[in-house]
């Protein structure tokens, strides 16, 4: 396989223009539309594809924009089976508007055409410190900068984006989208700062002599997990997060394995099945340790991963990583529910079997699994706030556009209080 034609082409073809009408005009134009109420960021896809319906293309683009600046982003990978198509009234009829098809031609429409749907305010009011440039903190920081806030995002890594950078694949969600989408924050007056990794380089009491007073991690979980079997330090074997943020950053220009092994159920199981298998690999399996049904995979990119021919055993447990003269050379498991037994060969295994926070900056209060508990968005330390996958919630892209703007409203609240004198 060609990498560069394969890995970086993104894999859903857009509509034409009189595809996207024709699919807009499909809507039943439901009173209290249920695809809008099932959105978690707020969209309101009935009313950008009413717009397109009639054929009012900035219209759309503006609703989206306004309501979700990373509308671009989870129009390519929000799970809207999950979402608004699963609530599309249409479901009971044929099948639901392809809305998420709609929501990226009309962003993608947006870039060709040079449509500005947000303008900048100017910012006097208090300033705030968001950690972390994922899709949360990126969402938080551009309704901060609209009501008037100085805002200032930190990353830690050297480029922005987060997961949407360092995880996703470049046939799912082209860097350049999140680059265009970071420009959108980046013009609202925003202002970012990498390779600065708050709680080392620089402290939070630092920020607040600094001026700065609210602050929002926004920090996701980044940090892969492992397994704890022999042969789990054998050349060959990687984490599934490590394995896509080398993908993703390198464009693809990397070596992988002839007969490669993931393990895990997830999107980031998936991604990394295909991912590899794009880049080169002959034999790729996925080896889950419960049953099809449970697997948290999202189930289009289920479907894509068998149009790839990559077959999924299920039922199978890790159990040991053989290795020779410190390679790969055959991953074994064992079932979960019987005595049998999984032999297969691999050069390559990958571990996609969860992500886990790093070292919190702060002392705040985190449940067993290290994820921050909040009231309204606020931990127990005054002025610390915290959305995203170190939250408590669903752990999706347009989930953590969806708290990052309630984190915002959390904020704003929060200071105007401070301002009046109320607790």
């Amino acid at each position: 396989m060609d990498k560069e034609t394969d890995y970086l082409q993104e894999k859903e073809k857009m509509f034409t223009p009189i595809l996207a009408v024709e699919e807009a005009s499909r809507c039943l134009l439901c009173y209290d539309a249920p695809c809008t109420n099932a959105c978690p960021a707020g969209t309101d896809p009935a009313k950008f594809i009413r717009s397109l319906r009639f054929r009012n293309f900035k219209g759309a683009a503006s609703t989206i924009r306004e309501n979700n600046v990373l509308g671009g982003i989870c129009a390519r990978v929000c799970p809207t089976d999950k979402y608004c198509e699963g609530a599309c009234s249409r479901c009971g009829i044929d099948k639901p508007i392809q809305i998420g098809k709609l929501q990226r031609y009309l962003t993608d429409y947006e870039q060709m055409t040079g449509i500005k749907s947000l303008e900048a305010v100017k910012a006097t009011k208090d300033k705030v410190a968001i950690v972390g440039s994922g899709p949360s903190g990126l969402s938080a920081a551009a309704k901060l900068a609209l009501a008037g806030y100085k805002v200032t995002v930190f990353e830690a890594r050297e480029q922005l984006g987060g997961w949407l950078t360092y995880g996703i694949p470049e046939n799912r969600l082209p860097q350049q989208v999140v680059e265009n989408e970071i420009q959108y924050v980046k013009d609202l007056g925003v202002e970012f700062k990498t390779n600065c990794k708050v709680g080392k380089g620089i402290k939070i009491e630092d920020l607040k002599k600094d001026g700065f007073r609210a602050f929002l991690l926004a920090t996701g979980m980044q940090k892969g997990k492992g397994v704890n079997i022999k042969g789990n330090d054998l050349k060959g074997v990687i984490n599934g997060v490590d394995f896509l943020a080398k993908a993703k950053t390198s464009r693809g220009n990397i070596e992988v394995g002839k007969k490669v092994v993931v393990i895990g159920g997830g999107d980031v199981a998936m991604d990394c099945a295909s991912t590899v298998k794009l880049l080169g690999a002959e034999d790729v399996k996925v080896v889950y340790r419960r049953n099809m049904e449970k697997m948290p995979a999202d189930r289009k990119e289920l479907a894509y991963i068998q149009e790839l021919n990559i077959p999924v055993f299920t039922g199978f447990k890790p159990a040991e990583i053989v290795g020779e003269n410190g390679r790969v050379s055959k991953f074994k498991a064992v079932g979960m529910f019987d005595n049998s037994e999984l032999n297969l060969d691999a050069d390559m295994v990958i571990f996609a079997v969860g992500q886990e926070p790093e070292k919190n900056i702060v002392s705040a209060d985190v449940n067993e699994k290290g994820i921050f508990k909040t009231s309204k968005y606020m931990t127990n330390v005054d002025g610390i706030f915290a959305s995203g996958d170190i939250a408590e919630g669903d752990k999706t892209v347009v989930y953590a556009v969806k708290e990052g703007k309630e984190a915002a409203d959390s904020i704003i609240k929060y200071l105007t209080s401070k301002k009046e004198g109320v607790r």
